[in-house]
């Protein structure tokens, strides 16, 4: 069973959230009403009340938000898995900075879950590597970093 442990991000969140970090982000369909989830690394907490994410200009997340605001944002570890409810909305058409065309979004913190199945805890985090030049995505993650924080 879910259970609220805060109205904003706790600070284990806050600081895991102020780098790159694989999160799921759920959305719910403009077209078919199907709620909808997609992983994303370019998430970014100004504070504890409101992150901001990056998504591909074409991302089908935007017509998603600007339809229904209401997303849920999942981030698995440290111990457990939190589920971050909140209310999105387009912030940017287009992020200055980043050398590719990307959409910034911005979430608004109304509530954090510990959605964690009883009896257990997380041991090990999702990891992922980038499969493309590590240089040109070191590049790219500093310029969307950058971007992310100005807001």
């Amino acid at each position: 069973m879910a259970e609220e442990i805060s109205r904003q991000l706790p600070d284990s969140l806050l600081d895991r959230l102020k780098g790159e970090q694989f999160v799921l982000l759920a959305t719910v369909d403009a077209e078919t009403g199907a709620p909808v989830v997609n992983a994303v690394s370019w998430v970014y907490a100004p504070d504890a009340n409101t992150l901001r994410v990056a998504v591909g200009h074409r991302s089908r997340m935007i017509a998603n938000v600007k339809a229904k605001p209401e997303v849920t944002v999942t981030v698995i570890g440290p111990d457990t898995t939190y589920s971050i409810a909140g209310k999105a909305q387009v912030k940017h058409d287009r992020l200055e900075g980043p050398q590719i065309k990307l959409t910034g979004i911005e979430i608004d913190v109304d509530a954090v879950y510990d959605v964690m199945f009883y009896g257990a805890k997380i041991v090990d985090e999702p990891g992922y590597v980038k499969t493309y030049d590590k240089e040109a995505a070191d590049k790219l993650d500093r310029q969307v970093t950058e971007a992310l924080q100005k807001g």
